[in-house]
């Protein structure tokens, strides 16, 4: 498959479902060789066939990334694997809790929370870094959330807190390796129809999920950014659906 990023790695981590299989998808269609990484082999396998059926080049990396040394031996072997390169990272991964207020959010779920959607892209950023550099070029897309640029209830403490964090951990990127042609972005969405929306206390109804930003939707703006020209750096998206819960029903 041909396209603008012909000859690029991308590195997306969630692939297996949601955002990840989605930003997956188009980066491939752009012509990227695409690495997928998530927890289950099985949902990496069908995206894997899915992007493969298309036309795209992918391969699989199976990867828990709340892991520090897998996600630092991972990175290594794909880096030597592509030549040490790797072009765009997209972080993905992300989780919530049912317990996700103060009065009942218990220590377990606040950590692996706060190590999925934190913790996580500190260990796969710094593990691509040093190549980027040495390469003077690289994407890195972190996907916040809307409970990271506002302060909506719903979400609890945990994810708004590391989400918050995600935003402020990008823009150090920016900060420190835009002199190196590095950039990076965070992509900020409301309500995404992902399969995370089962977690919540109580789940939107099918009629709501449909008003909502689809995976795809995201997915493109992944591709947006990556297809920009590299003097070019973006380094927040906050997107969210017309008909907008956060809005209408003050979530």
């Amino acid at each position: 498959m041909s396209g603008a990023l012909q000859g690029q790695v991308a590195w997306v981590t969630g692939a297996g479902s949601g955002i990840g299989l989605a930003a997956a998808r188009a980066l491939a269609a752009a012509g990227a060789k695409v690495v997928l990484s998530g927890r289950r082999p099985d949902p990496l396998e069908a995206a894997a066939a899915q992007i493969r059926a298309a036309g795209g080049a992918t391969d699989i990396a199976v990867l828990d990334v709340t892991d520090a040394d897998a996600v630092a031996d991972t990175a290594a072997q794909l880096l030597q694997r592509h030549g040490e390169r790797l072009d765009v990272l997209v972080n993905c991964a992300g989780t919530n809790t049912p317990e996700r207020f103060w009065r009942d959010q218990s220590a377990q779920g606040w950590r692996q929370v706060v190590a999925t959607n934190m913790d996580s892209i500190f260990y796969t950023t710094r593990a691509v870094l040093p190549a980027m550099r040495a390469r003077r070029s690289g994407w890195v897309i972190n996907v916040s959330s809307w409970a990271g640029v506002h302060h909506p209830k719903l979400t609890g403490p945990a994810y708004n807190g590391s989400k918050h964090a995600v935003v402020a951990m990008t823009e150090t990127i920016n900060m420190e390796d835009g002199v190196h042609g590095i950039r990076a972005c965070s992509l900020c969405p409301a309500e995404v129809a992902t399969p995370i929306l089962d977690t919540r206390p109580t789940p939107p109804t099918a009629d709501e999920r449909a008003r909502m930003l689809q995976p795809d939707d995201v997915g493109h703006t992944v591709r947006f950014l990556a297809e920009l020209p590299a003097g070019v750096c973006i380094n927040q998206i906050v997107i969210s659906p017309t008909w907008n819960r956060m809005y209408i029903n003050d979530l």
